[in-house]
């Protein structure tokens, strides 16, 4: 779990199903009222945008995202195939996934979830 005081760029949460990630972040001390993390996250999945105010105690559940360079092979009714090297010149491994790919140029996620 992480709090929202702890958020700085590039940190994954988890907030109502959603994987986000902080863009950018503010901590706010008005002279008047209690102190707010002002952030501005993105969705990992479609990409979207949102600004969004959090108290500082609240508690999400932080996400580990894997990255990994790998290349497109076939589509099998729902199942999409990738590969991806395991060491340069060696074994390669595929996995299929029936998870939606979003594409925004020739960028591709798949959500951890799948």
């Amino acid at each position: 779990m992480i709090s929202a005081g702890e958020f700085r760029n590039g940190v994954t949460f988890e907030q109502d199903g959603q994987v986000l990630q902080v863009v950018e972040f503010q901590h706010v001390k008005p002279g008047k009222g209690a102190a707010f993390v002002r952030t501005k996250t993105k969705n990992v999945i479609t990409g979207s945008v949102v600004e969004t105010s959090y108290n500082p105690t609240a508690k999400f559940p932080q996400a580990f995202i894997e990255r990994k360079e790998v290349t497109y092979s076939y589509e099998d009714g729902d199942l999409y195939h990738f590969s991806w090297m395991l060491r340069p010149m060696t074994t390669s491994l595929s996995a299929p996934t029936m998870c939606p790919i979003t594409s925004s140029s020739a960028r591709r996620t798949i959500p951890a979830s799948c």
